[in-house]
Order: structure tokens, then sequence, then C-alpha cells
């Protein structure tokens, strides 16, 4: 139960950030935090599906680096 608190506390630490007009470096590096939290929910709690949800998440984060 904790590690799916972290992954939602986090997504809004993300969408915070967002709305004030963060950086997108400050973006990222809590996007990569998410990502490590995530993976540690999955292996709690996800299954199959939580480890193909972090794959996902993980694919697109190395499509935005790109971006940057």
């Amino acid at each position: 139960m904790e590690e799916s608190r972290a992954v939602l506390e986090r997504l809004e630490r993300i969408e915070l950030l967002d709305r004030t007009g963060a950086t997108s470096v400050e973006i990222v590096a809590e996007l990569r935090a998410l990502v490590e939290e995530a993976t540690a929910w999955s292996r709690v709690e996800g299954g199959d599906a939580g480890e193909r949800a972090v794959g996902e998440l993980r694919s697109a984060l190395a499509d935005d680096m790109i971006a940057l």
C-alpha cells in the first residue's frame, strides 16, 4: 500500500509542477523518481499489468528525453 501511495503522491507533485510552469528539467527529475516508485509498486502489487505499465512509462520517458 505504501508503494501505491508514493506513486499517487508523485503524480500529484508532477501535476503541480506542470501547472506552476516548472522547467522540463524539474519535471523529468520527478518522472525519473516516478519510474522508480512505480517499479517498486509493480513488484509488490502490480503483477504483469504493473510491469507492462512501468515498461511503457520508461519508454515514454526515454522518448521525451530526446525532445529535451
